[in-house]
């Protein structure tokens, strides 16, 4: 089965509506939509709604309206809808003008417009998505999710892009169970997910296999959260908190290294047990003198990193290659990784091809 068929297939349910078809529901309760499918509403929807909420608060300009939506056809339904919202809120305009602009300062609440719960939900929801998308572009994720955490993915026009920017906060911010679900309802529940979005979860969802708790790892992607904090010139508390944290396990390796050494010199003449020179790495002790070595993947016996662009390569060919031919892939993809990473990969491909079959039988 296509990996790349699989990930833009979901289980029909039901087709999101979008938010307030007509000017006097603008404001109404949205209508209840069970789980199942999210879609973006066609070009076509998607404008009646801009135009009746537009016309709703007495701003409806028809030049510029359909400048807006006679756009270049690849234009995302998204930024149409930003800039509807920008023409007929001053406040909005401003507000993603500030989350725009690339030397603005990142912001440390949320704009008091997206908490305004009297405004209707057309526009508080989606303002809320395209504030945070901007906010994900400048690598600002804590504020971007805190944001998308406040409206449902049902009530904007874009799920795909709301499940892809919560999966790459989430992913940055090390939340990995928060980012697994977030990246199951993007494959599972988006029909119209953009390829782009969809392998860009899958490589999140493979890099997450190999993450261990207070590895070097670990270590890497705290001390690329702590240098994202300072470009940001947020260097309070919380960072000084992230700071010491890698300082305190970076300690705490150095002495477990030092305690190896200790314990290995002067054994059996000067060589480790078993046989291995001292300073060696065997792989049948339990504590390696190595753990770097280890943590990287070299050899047989190391978890591993898989590689990003092999995964990609393999995903793209996977519906054509025979049964053989995908096993082989597979021993090459998983050669030197450990026997737990192998079967956790093998099996994500397994469960692949099960769900696949699920959804077309």
């Amino acid at each position: 089965m296509n990996l790349t068929r699989w990930l833009s297939v979901a289980v029909a349910a039901l087709a999101l509506i979008g938010p307030a078809a007509a000017a006097e529901d603008a404001k109404a309760p949205a209508k209840e939509i069970s789980f199942g499918t999210l879609a973006s509403p066609d070009l076509a929807t998607a404008k009646v709604q801009a135009e009746a909420w537009l016309k709703s608060v007495g701003k409806y300009n028809e030049a510029k309206f359909n400048a807006i939506w006679d756009a270049q056809a690849d234009t995302a339904i998204l930024d149409r809808v930003a800039s509807t919202l920008i023409l007929g809120n001053d406040e909005a305009a401003k507000v993603l003008a500030d989350a725009r602009d690339q030397t603005a300062p990142a912001p440390t609440e949320l704009p008091a417009l997206l908490k305004a719960t009297k405004k209707a939900d057309y526009l508080r929801d989606n303002l809320t998505l395209a504030w945070a998308k901007s906010l994900s572009n400048k690598r600002i994720y804590e504020e971007a999710l805190d944001a998308l955490k406040t409206v449902k993915p049902e009530s904007v026009v874009d799920p795909a892009s709301y499940f892809f920017h919560r999966a790459v906060a989430e992913h940055a911010l090390m939340l990995k169970k928060e980012c697994d679900e977030s990246i199951g309802r993007l494959l599972d529940d988006v029909v119209d997910a953009p390829e782009r979005y969809k392998m860009v979860a899958a490589l999140m969802a493979f890099d997450m296999l190999t993450w261990r708790d207070k590895d070097l790892g670990w270590i890497s992607r705290k001390m690329d959260n702590i240098q994202r904090r300072l470009d940001l010139a947020r260097g309070g508390k919380q960072t000084q908190k992230m700071q010491k944290e890698v300082v305190a396990r970076l300690d705490e390796i150095i002495k477990e290294l030092e305690n190896q050494k200790k314990n290995c010199s002067g054994c059996n003449g000067g060589n480790c047990p078993n046989g291995g020179q001292q300073g060696q790495d065997n792989p049948n002790t339990k504590n390696s003198s190595n753990p770097l070595q280890d943590s990287v993947g070299n050899g047989q016996g190391g978890p591993g990193l898989v590689d990003q662009k092999k995964v990609k390569e393999l995903a793209e060919v996977w519906g054509k290659l025979p049964e053989k031919e995908r096993a082989k892939a597979l021993v090459e993809l998983t050669r030197n990784l450990s026997a737990k990473h192998r079967d956790q990969i093998e099996t994500y491909f397994k469960q692949i091809s099960a769900r696949a079959n699920k959804v077309s039988d």
